[in-house]
């Protein structure tokens, strides 16, 4: 599932919002914190403690800082899921953010709303 949002922050902020996971919780209400380094890179590990329900184990496995990507998988319990973000340019000033996310239609499916409000609040100014 590709799910995108399209906003008025710059893209070199939304950017940044992503690269340093402990402002993730500012832009995405389901996470409470995140435990893992400062900026993002490739192979970095980590914990990410949602509002409701048990940590979620994380490893990044790409970031391109130029292109302003980056993907990850996740794991909690039995479940799995590997996430690709991107951030583009939108209009004059403004961004646009795409997340593909795999993993078992059930939970891809009740994660959506959550990401979707995410990635809306993601490219907020």
């Amino acid at each position: 599932m590709t799910l995108r949002a399209r906003g008025a922050a710059d893209p070199d902020t939304v950017w940044q919002r992503y690269l340093h996971p402990a402002l993730w919780p500012g832009w995405a209400p389901q996470i409470r914190s995140v435990e893992t380094g400062d900026e993002l890179r490739a192979g970095m590990r980590g914990r990410l403690r949602p509002v409701v329900g048990p940590a979620v184990a994380f490893v990044i496995t790409s970031v391109d800082v130029e292109a302003r990507t980056w993907s990850w998988r996740v794991a909690a319990g039995p479940f799995r899921m590997r996430l690709w973000h991107a951030v583009r340019p939108h209009g004059v000033s403004g961004a646009a953010t795409e997340l593909t996310v795999e993993g078992p239609l059930p939970v891809v499916l009740a994660y959506a709303p959550l990401a979707r409000y995410a990635l809306r609040r993601l490219v907020r100014p």
